[in-house]
């Protein structure tokens, strides 16, 4: 079932059966169209690691040995992807969205890229539901901004466990992390200092 199949069943019956091909390809083609915009053009081969969770969330404060080079860190300044395969990279970017009151994106990202390395479908259920209980339910503490498309494509997902069930979702905010936090990172401090 594809994306726009997803949204197209959210559609009342009566209203499917009138108008059922044109509304169902303008959503198809608006949810493409949404998810190209939004899509990042990271490198999904690369090596994600994945810290352990702490009471605060998933990401601890970077370790002092673990300090990037100069050079390493510069590269940080040219994806972020960059930032996210690095440990130090991930726990700087993680302290900075947190002084930001923002660490919910990379929070929902990170634990995304956990559950996408689930093996067991048992332990995928709980995973699914902690991400959606924490992340998408509607009034969570730590809700990530996602467009209701999406969170309705997400949310159907759920039925159908899979290691792409939040992919949509996790596309957007990464494009969204992308866009606005990953640009006033690098003019931080906290990169700065790293990079001097």
């Amino acid at each position: 079932m594809t994306e726009g199949q997803l949204v197209c069943q959210s559609v009342s019956l009566p209203y499917m059966m009138s108008n059922s091909h044109s509304y169902c390809r303008a959503k198809q083609i608006k949810v493409k169209f949404g998810t190209l915009l939004q899509r990042p053009d990271h490198d999904s081969t690369k090596t994600v690691i994945i810290p352990p969770k702490t009471a605060e969330g998933y990401l601890e404060a970077p370790p002092k040995l673990d300090r990037p080079s100069r050079e390493e860190a510069s590269l940080w300044g040219k994806a972020l992807d960059n930032v996210l395969i690095n440990s130090y990279g991930l726990a700087t970017f993680w302290s900075f969205l947190k002084s930001e009151f923002s660490e919910e994106n990379l929070e929902f990202w990170v634990a995304c890229e956990d559950y996408k390395r689930t093996g067991e479908q048992s332990r995928m259920a709980g995973k699914a539901e902690g991400i959606y209980k924490e992340f998408l339910k509607t009034g969570a503490q730590k809700e990530v901004n996602i467009d209701h498309l999406t969170k309705d494509a997400t949310l159907k997902n759920l039925a159908s466990l899979s290691p792409t069930t939040f992919d949509l979702a996790q596309r957007q905010v990464f494009a969204l992390m992308e866009k606005d936090s990953y640009g006033r990172f690098l003019k931080s401090n906290q990169y700065q200092d790293i990079i001097k």
